[in-house]
């Protein structure tokens, strides 16, 4: 027993699983903060824009309630009543969050991908140069091209 709980010691103590749980809990608070920005900032001007719908109450009722009523004014009282309901609304709000924090870790991705990208080699020394007589390709230590025999400076 000692020793699974040393090794267990052993894991949760490595640089990466620690490095992993920080970045879990980061991401539950920015998907919070992406959904509310969603649910609070960007539908309800998308709502008013397309004739003052309100998303959070945007269902369809596919079971009625226990009274037999299928007209709801919002989707708690639909629920408190027993419907079943299709809460679009609710789902294209979460398409909308999905797709922001998707976004942010693709940027998020392709700014550390820049950052640890293998710098470029430096150019190597030319070791050839052209003859200027006859434009040949000649090594760079000649003193006389090899093709037209002119001497070089």
């Amino acid at each position: 027993m000692k020793e699974i709980a040393s090794e267990f010691k052993k894991f949760i103590m490595r640089g990466n699983v620690i490095d992993m749980a920080v970045g879990i809990i980061i991401g539950g608070a920015f998907t919070k903060i992406v959904n509310s920005m969603v649910a609070d900032v960007l539908m309800p001007p998308l709502g008013l824009l397309l004739g003052k719908v309100d998303f959070s109450n945007w269902f369809v009722v596919i079971k009625a309630g226990k009274d037999g009523m299928r007209d709801f004014a919002t989707m708690a009282a639909a629920q408190e009543a027993g419907a079943t309901t299709l809460n679009l609304g609710l789902f294209l709000n979460a398409v909308i969050s999905f797709v922001i924090v998707a976004f942010c870790v693709f940027l998020l991705i392709k700014g550390i991908n820049k950052i640890n990208a293998p710098k470029p080699a430096p150019a190597a020394a030319p070791t050839t140069k052209k003859c200027p007589f006859c434009c040949s390709e000649i090594a760079i230590e000649a003193t006389r091209c090899p093709h037209c025999t002119s001497e070089l400076k």
